[in-house]
């Protein structure tokens, strides 16, 4: 896949089937738009995701804190995997978000070539949001290609939709999010020196810090499957407390620790993936060090079982 990203002036030589939109966490109603994607693929036409840098509401809404299902990293990642040619990261800049909405279909049909347009019925662009599927649709013959608005997928009633598992990870019932995502929500990152005291309870930890727009499920630990990513990438399963420990005295920022179940290696500076399957309790603060060790002690045994049963079912 190639990723065009950091600018404005983006250009695509060959005739493309576009699907736009934010995509955050490209979850199970994403996939829907993909498979049709994929249908037009084989009639020749490369693939091609638009999005934009940011999440247009955090400059149109200032909705600056506003968190993420998947960093732009991530998201690279999981297009790669769905097959897609293109992915076109594209700054939200202000030029952009005041231009008119014919003048977005205009640019964005001449650069891309764009023969067909994917996009769900929800989809907005332009200035003030003026844009939609059927103004797409109002100027297809004008440009020269055809546009499919996809209805989105719904559980019990309701969208299936990127707010919808936001709302879902950040109570916590985490494998009610996997279900919607139609995969385990995770976090990658490279693995960095801790304070070792994971270490020192005989317990020892891989640590990560996320990046500050990356959504995380409420501080706890939570049983996980973590991939260690290499010449040979491995997979383990493992136990993961997400937040800032406060049994340890100081000010500690807040990271993901994952304590890989039969696996002794360093692995400091390597890339790791932790999906989060199933969360075992809220995070806490003990009296000492001897008792967090016996509570870490009961969540591995906990977890071992939990990931164990799984494993079986798989």
């Amino acid at each position: 896949m190639e990723y065009i990203r950091h600018t404005t002036d983006f250009h695509i030589d060959q005739k493309t089937v576009v699907s736009l939109g934010k995509f955050d966490g490209i979850h199970r109603g994403h996939g829907y738009l993909l498979e049709y994607l994929e249908e037009k693929k084989r009639s020749g036409l490369k693939t091609v995701i638009f999005t934009f840098d940011i999440p247009p509401k955090r400059r149109t809404c200032g909705l600056k804190d506003e968190k993420v299902l998947t960093t732009n990293e991530e998201k690279m990642q999981l297009f790669a995997q769905y097959g897609i040619d293109y992915l076109v990261e594209c700054p939200f800049t202000k030029e952009l978000m005041q231009m008119e909405p014919e003048d977005f279909i205009e640019m964005i049909v001449k650069r891309l070539q764009i023969k067909s347009l994917v996009v769900g019925k929800d989809f907005h662009f332009g200035k003030d949001r003026r844009g939609d599927y059927r103004m797409l649709q109002q100027f297809a013959d004008t440009y020269g290609y055809e546009v499919e608005a996809v209805d989105k997928i719904q559980e019990n009633g309701r969208d299936i939709s990127s707010t919808f598992i936001r709302e879902e990870v950040s109570a916590g019932r985490i494998e009610h999010a996997n279900e919607l995502l139609g995969y385990h929500y995770f976090v990658e990152g490279i693995v960095v020196h801790g304070n070792e005291i994971g270490r020192t309870l005989n317990v020892p930890t891989a640590n990560l810090i996320p990046e500050e727009d990356k959504l995380l499920p409420p501080f706890g630990v939570y049983v996980t499957r973590t991939t260690v990513f290499g010449r040979d990438s491995q997979v383990y399963g493992g136990i993961t407390n997400v937040g800032c420990k406060p049994t340890i005295k100081g000010v500690n920022p807040v990271g993901v620790e994952t304590h890989l179940f039969h696996f002794e290696n360093q692995i400091y500076g390597s890339r790791i993936k932790v999906e989060f399957l199933s969360m075992v309790r809220p995070e806490k603060k003990f009296s000492s060090l001897e008792e967090l060790k016996a509570q870490m002690q009961k969540d591995i045994q906990y977890g071992g079982n939990y990931y164990a049963n799984i494993t079986k079912m798989c």
